[in-house]
């Protein structure tokens, strides 16, 4: 099976490419063009990036793209509640691979703040992230139970996240593996994203999208963001 067999929404558009490589170059290219038309017409921009181990050819490329980065602010779909020292964290990743080079003079903008428990800090983290403008580019990803960002299937506020009018920016999730408490944006900021992207890598995780394409329902939270404007960038 190929991402072209799949039936997609009308206006999500599919790339497949022949390998992470290939993905991760091409992927660069389009994000690194979007943010500069971003800065040409409001004089700034906001990507929104995921954590884990598949981004980390996309950062390191899109790293090396040309453009006014001290123009652009890097947030995060989610985080994992440790502190940014932690080997775990998302916000020390995208500093590893993304915020070098290039794009040393961009912005970050963290999710990650120390409080009593995970509930405060995701308050903390909405009233830090309370004057957000929406989101020029925004890059998810899928895990095998259809999980994107944080928000996994069965975890407490879930529903509460995926709700349309959802007047949170931020919520705490909690995940089946560790760390388990996280943090994540909800649906309704984004979805909000001008140009959203998803990228998957594996026929495991393709099989999880045609899934996810056919059913309805809260087990596969990738599904709320199935919809145009979408582009699902896919590699085997």
């Amino acid at each position: 099976m190929n991402l072209a067999e799949l039936a997609l929404p009308p206006g999500v558009l599919a790339h497949q490419h022949a390998d992470a490589g290939a993905q991760a170059e091409a992927m660069a290219l389009q994000v690194a063009e979007a943010l500069r038309q971003a800065i040409e017409v409001r004089g700034e921009a906001l990507l929104v990036v995921s954590g884990g181990r598949s981004p980390m050819a996309f950062f390191e490329c899109l790293a090396r793209q040309t453009l006014d980065w001290s123009k652009v602010s890097v947030s995060l779909a989610d985080e994992r509640w440790v502190p940014q020292d932690h080997p775990d964290s998302n916000e020390a990743l995208v500093r590893r691979h993304l915020l070098q080079a290039n794009a040393a003079s961009a912005r970050m903008l963290g999710l990650y703040h120390p409080a009593a428990d995970v509930e405060r800090a995701a308050e903390r983290a909405e009233q830090a992230l309370a004057g957000l403008p929406l989101i020029d580019v925004l890059v998810l990803g899928m895990g095998e139970d259809g999980h994107t960002a944080s928000l996994f299937p069965g975890s407490p506020h879930l529903a509460e996240a995926l709700h349309e009018d959802c007047p949170r920016r931020v919520l705490a999730m909690q995940a089946p593996v560790e760390p388990r408490q996280r943090l994540s944006l909800t649906r309704r900021v984004l979805a909000g994203a001008r140009l959203p992207m998803l990228a998957i890598q594996g026929q495991s995780k393709l099989e999880t999208l045609k899934r996810a394409l056919a059913e309805d329902g809260l087990d596969l939270p990738i599904r709320a963001f199935l919809r145009a404007p979408l582009q699902i960038h896919y590699c085997p």
